[in-house]
């Protein structure tokens, strides 16, 4: 099934268009961004080029996993994914927003719609997220949405990385 439109109240996302090259590269080549995905470095530009073309010829060519551009507006404000992943032993939400746009709650719709689709249409039972232990905003974030920490990864770099889940919430029915 190919990646669906989510929307919220002020975001969509929507799947990436060849378009968004340039401003998926400078997302990910953002430092205030890049420091908190993957291993913490800023990739080169080719990299990001080159993930961002992975993109088309492999996720959405055999429906891997749902990859999203995030934007308000016209505007590509970020980025959001739901995979499986080994590490985090089931399927991990991602996601990543523009420094111009932290502050304002949009973090929280997007992992909220993404947590959304990972219950609803795709039918998970938990969904996991994997988190620089520095990084407090979406600690706080996720925390706000009821993810529980599973344990801490001491990574070989020092650092330490937060392994969080959310079990699928309680269906309550009126009497």
């Amino acid at each position: 099934m190919p990646t669906p439109t989510l929307r919220t109240d002020r975001l969509s996302l929507t799947p990436y268009r060849e378009a968004d090259e340039d401003d998926f590269v400078a997302l990910f080549q953002d430092e205030r961004v890049a420091c908190w995905m993957g291993d913490g470095v800023v990739p080169s530009e080719d990299a990001d080029r080159a993930l961002f073309r992975r993109i088309f010829s492999k996720v959405y060519a055999t429906d891997l996993f749902d990859v999203w551009a995030v934007r308000k507006d016209a505007e590509l404000v970020g980025h959001a994914e739901i995979k499986h992943t080994d590490e985090a032993g089931g399927h991990e939400v991602v996601y990543a927003l523009a420094p111009a746009h932290w502050g304002h709650g949009l973090g929280r719709e997007i992992a909220t719609a993404v947590l959304r689709h990972g219950f609803e249409t795709l039918g998970l039972e938990q969904v996991h997220a994997t988190v620089d232990a520095r990084n407090e905003a979406s600690l706080g974030l996720l925390d706000g949405l009821g993810f529980r920490r599973l344990r801490d990864v001491e990574e070989p770099d020092g650092g330490t990385t937060r392994h969080l889940a959310l079990g699928r919430p309680s269906r309550v029915t009126a009497p």
